[in-house]
């Protein structure tokens, strides 16, 4: 096995304190996705939105990374082979948990994209109170999220990845939103194990050649112990 794509949702960070994206009710941290993931929510209530990322924020810097993260960062550190973690999650507990080899196709919730210049910066503090971008001086900076309507990150890069993948292995998603829930479809297509580590099955489970349930923080650094041998 020299090359693994690994996907990570929600379920990974929820063990450290961050709740999942959204619930059964079609809500995020109790408001309505549409008035706050979504280009037209931002538009018609700015302040809300950026309100409600302030808070994502602060939320993300006061949890930790839980033994899923850690198993993953020493995977990272130990695996000699090619490896890449595409996380849908807006935290930077993987980069925290020893991480490297990231890609947040869904974007940061420590980085705010100017649209005036078309920069980002990492971004600690509040947006409510419009800071100027650090590059050009504008008020255009809005959260570097990619919001519903809009088009994930490094997509080529991942589909790449993916058609190279011996093992593909996700942990702690739905299964329910593209076209992260398409990943393992094109990675089977292409040759590659696929391995599901979830609390319950997803409704992808049976794309798998094997569903793991359990808690993240058991069965990650179980499998990755098992790579490492």
């Amino acid at each position: 096995m020299k090359n693994i794509v690994i996907l990570t949702g929600a379920g990974i960070s929820a063990e450290s304190g961050l709740r999942t994206f959204r619930a059964e009710d079609g809500l995020w941290e109790d408001h309505p996705v549409e008035e706050v993931a979504t280009p037209e929510g931002f538009a018609r209530d700015p302040g809300l939105v950026q309100r409600f990322y302030d808070e994502r924020r602060s939320g993300v810097m006061a949890a930790q990374p839980n033994p899923a993260h850690e198993a993953l960062g020493r995977l990272d550190r130990e695996f000699a082979g090619e490896l890449l973690i595409v996380t849908q999650n807006i935290d930077d507990l993987h980069e925290r948990g020893g991480a490297n080899r990231v890609l947040h196709m869904h974007g940061e919730a420590l980085s705010v994209w100017c649209t005036a210049c078309d920069t980002r910066h990492r971004w600690e503090g509040t947006l409510l109170d419009g800071p100027p971008c650090p590059s050009c001086g504008q008020v255009s900076m809005r959260p570097d999220i990619v919001w519903f309507g809009e088009m994930p990150y490094r997509m080529n890069e991942i589909f790449h990845a993916l058609s190279r993948a011996d093992l593909f292995v996700s942990i702690g998603t739905s299964g329910a939103v593209y076209p992260a829930a398409g990943f393992v479809q094109h990675a089977r297509e292409n040759g590659a194990h696929c391995l599901e580590l979830n609390l319950e099955e997803s409704l992808g489970s049976r794309m798998f050649h094997e569903t793991r349930l359990g808690k993240a923080s058991e069965l990650v650094p179980a499998w990755v112990g098992e790579v490492l041998g």
